[in-house]
């Protein structure tokens, strides 16, 4: 797909075969930004893992410091007293079979899909429709849980999932590309250090194969692998 201007713009201000300390890349990305918008953050990392064996597929959460600069929408599958415990935690959608029919029926206007263990039988029918878009709830990430008002809070401050592709790729936002370069940073070694802690046993070699970091509608700048 041919590259607008801006973007060619974007890409003569730096050296793309260059590899650069992710203080520095963080430092750059603001300045690439050309979009009219508040253009995201992304960083992939591709790790040395084998997806297709069960212990090497890396999946969990991890709490941004500096948060994500989005507004996290949030759906609880809940009943009983949970159901006024996700709503006066800011849960913006709460229900239980009534919400599994809505979201059966095509409404996914979250970003996020919390469940309590009772309601997994009811959420697990929608698996259909929930697992191709990476929001079926899992206690592996804490999406599926009886603090419901706990696991709002966090989610709608700066925790975020991760989850290795086929490809052994994981791919996170680390905010905003109005971020200042310090909180951009933060989030950036908070991610790494998560990532570090969930190597698998079983991964050998090489854990961090390449770094790159971009904007929403920026090239990408290849950032050092961590040690």
């Amino acid at each position: 797909m041919p590259k607008g201007k801006k973007y060619s713009d974007a890409v003569r201000r730096y050296d793309r075969e260059a590899i650069h300390t992710s203080a520095d890349a963080v430092a750059m990305v603001g300045s690439i930004a050309t979009a009219k918008f508040d253009e995201s953050v992304d960083v992939v990392f591709n790790l040395g893992v084998d997806p297709r064996k069960a212990d090497q597929m890396i999946r969990g959460t991890v709490a941004l410091p500096s948060g994500t600069g989005t507004d996290v929408r949030v759906a609880v599958f809940a009943q009983g007293d949970a159901i006024d415990a996700a709503r006066e935690a800011g849960a913006d959608f709460v229900g239980a079979d009534d919400l599994a029919a809505q979201v059966e029926g095509g409404m996914l206007d979250f970003d996020i899909a919390i469940a309590t263990p009772d309601m997994m039988p009811v959420v697990g029918k929608l698996g259909r429709v929930l697992g191709p878009r990476g929001l079926m709830p899992n206690p592996k990430t804490g999406t599926v849980t009886a603090d419901v008002a706990k696991a709002i809070t966090e989610f709608k401050g700066g925790r975020v999932e991760y989850r290795t592709d086929r490809n052994g790729n994981v791919a996170l936002s680390i905010g905003k590309a109005s971020f200042s370069a310090e909180a951009l940073g933060a989030n950036y070694e908070a991610i790494v250090d998560e990532l570090s802690r969930a190597k698998p046993a079983s991964s050998k070699g090489r854990y961090f194969n390449k770094v790159t970091m971009s904007t929403t509608m920026g090239p990408g700048i290849r950032v050092e692998t961590p040690e």
